[in-house]
Formats: structure tokens, C-alpha cells, sequence
């Protein structure tokens, strides 16, 4: 297959021309290249197409041991709330598998995404990944000031609980540096920022979490086509789930909600409107769990809607200067008023 020409492929005689032209002759050096490399002669299209062609027909497996061997030793990243990483499995986001939180605005989603890019790299001898972030921002919802608040908060705290020799020792600035911020304008810049993150994360192989803050922001705004909605979402899934699993890192999305209208068909009830998460039914299977984040008597509650292993459960959490920690009902009333006002 590697020495077959390029002459030889099912594609148009135009592109043909085009490769050879630019020196590809064999299969083999098409293969060798990059998608990017291939798109600045062709069309994003045409390369995709290519890339398909050549690709190798193998069929890869391992045995359900060794995909077991391999979960556990993937270290969750935990929220820094333990009733939340309790939730989740006993430690947190699962390493290799996409997580979806979805809620309204004011729950802290992003805010739970800075969190989990300063966790993230805990250590290993804290039981921590040891690893790096990206932060994909597609609402400009990333302030730099909030994500340095929880970062020190997060060292001060992993200090004051480790014992002597056993500190959280990566200073401050080095873990800001370990979180990479992408800032998308619209859809077409989302898609082809998942087209070129190969590259980067081969690049960074310490990354161990990416996080979309939202995932839905673009998608609910720019689309009167919801069937080509639809097909670009089941192939951003595809690309996730691919890093998530080659890489080894975990997949985070923060999604919205939406107003959905029940009817009934009983003339005596009225439709009855309902808060569910935005993108449709049909998105709701790609993630591995989702986790809803509402308001319950001025608390706020996370519950775990779906997952393939693990019990439907509500933990409660708080939000305060120092980041993401389990709700305590004895919490200085004055302090937390505080905080919510100047989240509001």
C-alpha cells in the first residue's frame, strides 16, 4: 500500500495533479504528512478525503482485562467538593471519558472548569494526575483574575494538608503556564481547532484535561439548518471521544439550558415548560456522564442524569473566593452573602 502512487487513489484529476505537484508520489509520503501540511494546496475537504483513503485497515482490540488495567490506572481529576468526586466514581472526572455539566448561568460552570484546570496537575504522589490543561473559551467567560484566585487557594489548601516533605510544591506561575486558553469566535473556528489538536497534543503530552466552556454557545446561535447542526455535533463527539481516549485525557463540557414544552393531550392540563439541557436529545448520548447543576432553596445542587455505571445521585456544593469545596450549612452567612453578590 505505502509504494502505490498517488496516481492510483479515486480522487479528482485536479487534486492528483495538485500532490504530485507539491511532491507527494506514494501513498508513503502522504502518510508521513499532516493534515495541515496536506491543506495548504487542497481543500480542508479534499484532505479529509485523502487521509481517509490511505488510512491503514487494521483492526486494533485488547482483551476487557486489559481495558480494565488500563481505567485504573488513570487518576480522576477530582472538583476539589468530595461529595461531587464521590458522585463520580469516588475521585472524581474519570480519566479517557467525556463528563458534561450543564446549567443555567450563575452555577459556576466556568468557574468548576478553572478548578478542574488547577487540579489537574495535583502531583502524583498526592494522587493527582500530575498533568496540564486546555481551556477552550467560546463565550469570553475566562478571566485570568478568577483562574489566579483559585490557584492560590488550591496550593494553600494541598499544603496545609500534606504533611512535611509531601507538599504541593509547583509554584504559582508554574501552574498558570500549564493551563493553555483557546479563544473561539464561532462554530467553523471550534470545528477547525478540533481538525488541528492532534498536533498540539502530541506536541504536549502531559495534557490530561480539556474543557469546552460551552459547548452549546455557538450551536444554539448560528444555525437555521438543524439537520447540518446536527452532523457537525456527531463529528465534534467523534473528535472528543478520539482524544479522550488516545490521549488519555479527560474530556469536559459545560453546557447550557433551554426551555422545552411539554404537551399533553388532556384539555384540563396546560403545557407545562421545563429547563433541560440545550443541543437536544440527540447530544445527550455522545458524553460518557452528565451532571445538571440547578438551584435547590438557595443551595446549589449537582445531579448525576446519566452514566453506563453509576447510580443517579444529587450531592450539594458551594462556590466561594477560594473555588469549588462541599456545602457546609455552617458557613459564615455574612461571608457567603458576600461572595454571591459579587459573583452576581
Amino acid at each position: 500500500m505505502s509504494t502505490r502512487p498517488v496516481s492510483s487513489l479515486s480522487l479528482r484529476p485536479s487534486t492528483r495533479t495538485k500532490l504530485i505537484k507539491a511532491g507527494f508520489q506514494t501513498v508513503k509520503d502522504l502518510q508521513e504528512t499532516t493534515l495541515i501540511e496536506l491543506s495548504k494546496g487542497i481543500s480542508n475537504t479534499e484532505a479529509l478525503n485523502i487521509l481517509q483513503q490511505i488510512k491503514k485497515n487494521k483492526v486494533t482490540s485488547i482483551s476487557a482485562s486489559e481495558a480494565l488495567k488500563q481505567e485504573r490506572k488513570l487518576c480522576p481529576i477530582s472538583t476539589s467538593c468530595e461529595a461531587m468526586d464521590q458522585m463520580l466514581g469516588g475521585r472524581g472526572v474519570p480519566i479517557g471519558k467525556i463528563t458534561e455539566f450543564c446549567g443555567a448561568p450563575g452555577m459556576g460552570k466556568t468557574q468548576l472548569g478553572m478548578q478542574l484546570c488547577v487540579n489537574v496537575q495535583v502531583p502524583q504522589n498526592l494522587s493527582g494526575p500530575e498533568g496540564e490543561a486546555i481551556f477552550i473559551d467560546t463565550e469570553g467567560s475566562f478571566i485570568a483574575h478568577r483562574a489566579a484566585e483559585i490557584a492560590k487557594a488550591t496550593i494553600t489548601k494541598l499544603n496545609e494538608n500534606t504533611v512535611a516533605g509531601n507538599e504541593f510544591l509547583v509554584n504559582f506561575e508554574s501552574v498558570m503556564s500549564r493551563i493553555y486558553v483557546s479563544k473561539v469566535h464561532n462554530c467553523d473556528e471550534l470545528i477547525a481547532l478540533m481538525k488541528i489538536l492532534d498536533e498540539f497534543l502530541q506536541e504536549h503530552p502531559n495534557v490530561k484535561l480539556l474543557v469546552i466552556d460551552s459547548i452549546a454557545f455557538h450551536f444554539r446561535q448560528q444555525f437555521d439548518d438543524m439537520a447540518l447542526r446536527t452532523r457537525l455535533l456527531n463529528g465534534l463527539a467523534q473528535d472528543l471521544n478520539k482524544f479522550a481516549q488516545t490521549y488519555e485525557l479527560a474530556v469536559v463540557l459545560f453546557n447550557q439550558m433551554t426551555t422545552k414544552f411539554k404537551t399533553s393531550r388532556d384539555y384540563n392540563v396546560k403545557d407545562q415548560a421545563a429547563l433541560v439541557p440545550a443541543l437536544g436529545e440527540s447530544w445527550g448520548h455522545q458524553c460518557t456522564n452528565r451532571i445538571v447543576l440547578y438551584w435547590r432553596n438557595e443551595i446549589r445542587c449537582a445531579q448525576l442524569v446519566k452514566s453506563p455505571n453509576l447510580q443517579e445521585t444529587t450531592v450539594h456544593y458551594q462556590i466561594n473566593s477560594d473555588g469549588i469545596s462541599d456545602y457546609q450549612s455552617n458557613l459564615n452567612n455574612n461571608n457567603k452573602r458576600r461572595w454571591e453578590e459579587k459573583e452576581k
